[in-house]
């Protein structure tokens, strides 16, 4: 598990954004199994090197880094994993949920963020801001990716969806952390913001504070990820 060593935010520290996604038409986003899209906010150290976030991430055991690359420009999801995207250089804006969908999350991450992408929930990337954008790509032990588009002929890998196991422990803190409080997250409503939420950079969409539950407890083409 993580050890105060770890080139991680404690979690008493960290922030989170949390947000569930109706599904578009054949992409079901959270709508299958419940869990949430988060967001953990400069979860590692700036400058934090790729190769130490992969280290990190093999110690604690829950996914194993597979690839560095940045995200592809055309939606997709996975129907057999979920992901943990590591952002190891640069700063963009992406679109979770479907482009055409009116409930879409659009967020701008950076270097030291932390994406855990629940199967079925669509993904890709706006703008690369600085041209260097880069993640380390990380699935559950024993997994590989598929990639499905919300199109015809997928539809029974997306019944699969609901079999795909949620994590046992946190899969960059370990026995604690914000996939194993997902239930005991406090949201600030946009209409009533909790006065202790923090300024999180989706103001307008559910905000978690990781805090007080730690209190209480780039276009399809040839090229592809480069495996590790």
């Amino acid at each position: 598990m993580a050890t105060s060593k770890a080139p991680i935010t404690s979690l008493k520290n960290l922030r989170v954004s949390s947000h569930q996604i109706p599904a578009l038409d054949r992409t079901p986003n959270t709508s299958i199994q419940k869990k949430p899209l988060l967001i953990y906010h400069s979860a590692f150290y700036p400058g934090t090197s790729a190769s130490t976030m992969e280290s990190h991430l093999s110690t604690v055991g829950v996914v194993d880094p597979q690839w560095r690359y940045t995200m592809y420009s055309t939606s997709h999801f996975h129907s057999n994993t979920h992901e943990v995207l590591s952002i190891a250089c640069g700063k963009a804006k992406l679109c979770f949920g479907g482009e055409d969908n009116p409930k879409r999350v659009e967020a701008t991450v950076e270097q030291g963020d932390v994406i855990v992408v629940p199967a079925g929930v669509s993904h890709r990337l706006l703008d690369d801001i600085n041209g260097d954008f880069t993640m380390v790509g990380s699935y559950a032990r024993g997994k590989q990716w598929d990639m499905c588009y919300g199109k015809e002929g997928e539809e029974e890998k997306v019944k699969g969806i609901k079999y795909v196991e949620w994590f046992e422990r946190d899969p960059v803190y370990g026995h604690e952390g914000p996939t194993l409080n997902i239930r005991l997250a406090r949201y600030a409503s946009p209409s009533r913001p909790s006065s202790r939420a923090y300024n999180i950079i989706l103001p307008a969409r559910p905000l978690l504070d990781f805090s007080l539950v730690h209190q209480s407890r780039r276009s399809v083409g040839a090229s592809s990820p480069r495996r590790l």
